[in-house]
């Protein structure tokens, strides 16, 4: 045997060795930052009814259609139920996140995780009665093949999501252990805890970079029952599943089926709920929240709508410019256009006064930049000077207001005005380029027709100016292939955040992200100020570090003007049906629906009442 032929073999033989040596305190949970506020002998969370009942059929909606339960690529419109990260009704993930913290994840798959104070890497130990519902144990290998399946064939997200953890390996029977690249990034503990993971024995058979509408295996407390392609689809609770009583479960999970119809749009859906043909519904359009309910049954009590107040960060939501198209790289531009959207009038007339105006991209939390930068702020925004809007250190954000009278004639003048200063003029009744002779004309993308009588007034607005906007509204199939190749001028759309903004955030600004089809940079942000920016967030090492590094990046997407921000609201609008029991305590972060019970007694009181509404 050569020396260097050895020496080889020398290094296979102990590696194993090296990643055993990887070892910290196991603990049953992990924070952000901080310490996690359940202990190792908790027994449930607090907003959860540890003795809830098990039984009976709850009954939900989606819009569109289906034709795939492979959640993990961006081919096919999956099916409702099916998660591309975090644990779902099939697939579970190592850790699960609590209800009721900002960021803290306790052991689902994983009995005990481990890490260093630098969090360099992560391993995580299997429960050893972890299983799939063929009743296989979960393995080591499964985490691997599943690292390796979706980061490498799935989903460009996975690639970029986990594009700093460098590899997974065995480290024991069962133990898997995840080495990190170089550099701060404490979050990826945490995300690791999220991925889904998945059956080897039953995926190293099968091409998982195509849809199917084959029922998977999986190991979650829920399983595919029947479905009807693209119409219907009955999840079942497992009876003997694994983890019914580990502390993170009890008191979840508490439906034996549950059933989700698809119908066509939301309007339709609507009528149905009505109807008694699902029994739980949340509501988005504060139109139908108004006005949409009235029928017999509401006013006789079978049904409610009910406020639930939480303390989510609502991100943001909006108009998206695409800055891809040469017509709106100018920030000038795209702030002349958020004149033309008159959000007190329609506040008042279409959405019944029930909405706040947005004003940052992390609303409704402490991570919201507000007034002036702080210093320490300044510590961090100032060595980008000359490279960021000047406005960023002179003023607090606030988009274009008016007084809700409907006539706006004092923005459009300003509009004009910086329509000018970038180069537009009007010429023959349309907005014309002083260099370039093209007229003003752009297309806004739309999924639902609801957002028609939103649109139309800034389509109106816009038209004062010399700028023609064409409304396109089209079905779910064709709007997720447009916006998943960037195939748009504008869109309405949405950029939803976390109490713990990290890794994430480069799928939303980065620049790498921009000309990645599938990502979440829906409006093609490249600019390198942002992408330090990001970076300093996920490099974090503490909350309040955290939060002013949030800030900072706030203030600098703002003042680009990459949005025209719509609205939001504090708390959950849902109408259900009067069957369901649920927790005292609702959960800060979240609703929490699937710790709801059905309540017999109130089911057979309901069914009483309807029976006798037939007669």
């Amino acid at each position: 045997m050569g020396h260097w032929a050895w020496f080889s073999v020398f290094i296979i033989l102990i590696s194993p060795v090296i990643a055993a040596e990887k070892i910290a305190t196991p603990v049953h949970g992990i924070a952000m930052h901080g310490a996690p506020k359940y202990g190792p002998d908790f027994k449930h969370f607090d907003y959860v009814n540890p003795n809830a009942p098990k039984g009976g059929t709850v009954r939900e909606h989606a819009i569109g259609a289906f034709d795939s339960f492979n959640p993990f690529i961006i081919k096919g419109r999956p099916a409702a139920g099916f998660r591309a990260l975090g644990p779902g009704l099939v697939y579970e993930t190592l850790l699960t996140s609590s209800l009721d913290e900002a960021f803290t994840e306790y052991g689902l798959i994983a009995e005990s995780v481990e890490m260093p104070d630098d969090r360099s890497w992560v391993a995580f130990t299997l429960r050893q009665e972890a299983r799939w519902h063929d009743g296989k144990p979960i393995t080591v290998d499964d985490v691997i093949f599943s690292f390796n399946s979706l980061k490498g064939k799935g989903s460009p997200f996975y690639k970029f999501y986990y594009g700093n953890v460098a590899k997974a390996e065995k480290a024991g029977e069962r133990r898997v252990l995840f080495s990190f690249s170089p550099g701060e990034n404490r979050e990826l503990p945490l995300i690791t805890g999220q991925l889904p993971i998945i059956p080897k024995h039953y995926w190293v058979k099968k091409d998982i970079t195509k849809t199917t509408l084959e029922p998977p295996l999986g190991s979650g407390p829920y399983k595919i029952a029947s479905f009807e392609a693209g119409r219907s689809i009955t999840f079942e609770r497992v009876k003997d599943y694994w983890g019914a009583n580990i502390p993170v479960n009890v008191g979840r999970h508490n439906f034996d089926r549950q059933r989700i119809d698809y119908y066509r749009d939301s309007a339709v859906a609507l009528e149905a709920f009505k109807s008694g043909n699902y029994d739980f519904r949340a509501e988005n359009t504060s139109k139908l929240w108004a006005t949409g309910y009235d029928s017999p049954a509401f006013k006789k009590g079978l049904f409610k709508k009910e406020e639930i107040r939480h303390e989510n960060p609502t991100g943001m939501q909006g108009f998206l410019f695409n800055t891809r198209k040469e017509i709106f790289k100018a920030p000038l531009v795209r702030k002349a256009l958020a004149y033309a959207f008159d959000f007190e009038w329609t506040n008042k007339n279409l959405f019944y006064g029930q909405y706040m105006r947005s004003e940052s991209f992390y609303s409704n939390s402490e991570l919201a930049s507000r007034g002036l930068p702080s210093k320490e702020e300044l510590a961090i925004l100032i060595p980008f000077k000359g490279k960021i809007p000047p406005e960023v250190f002179t003023q607090a954000y606030k988009p274009p207001s008016t007084d809700g009278s409907g006539r706006i004639r004092k923005n459009l003048r300003q509009a004009k005005k910086l329509l000018e200063q970038a180069g537009w003029v009007i010429k023959n009744k349309k907005l014309t380029h002083k260099t370039t002779g093209k007229t003003f004309e752009f297309e806004l993308l739309l999924i639902s027709p609801a957002f028609e009588r939103i649109s139309l007034p800034v389509r109106k607005n816009l038209s004062r100016l010399g700028i023609k906007m064409d409304i396109r509204v089209v079905d779910s199939a064709q709007y997720q292939k447009r916006v998943t190749d960037f195939d748009f001028d504008m869109m309405t759309g949405s950029m939803g955040q976390s109490l713990s903004p990290g890794n994430e955030q480069r799928d939303f600004w980065g620049s790498a992200a921009a000309a990645r089809n599938g990502s979440r940079n829906f409006i093609g942000i490249k600019n390198p100020v942002i992408d330090q920016l990001v970076e300093k967030i996920i490099g974090a090492p503490d909350r309040e570090s955290l939060i002013i590094r949030t800030r900072a990046l706030d203030r600098v997407l703002l003042w680009n003007h990459y949005v025209i921000p719509h609205w939001h609201i504090r708390s959950f609008r849902v109408a259900y049906w009067d069957k369901f029991g649920r927790p005292a305590k609702p959960p800060k972060y979240g609703l929490g629906f699937d710790s709801w019970w059905v309540d017999q007694a109130k089911e057979k009181a309901l069914s009483s009442q309807l029976s006798s509404s037939k007669k």
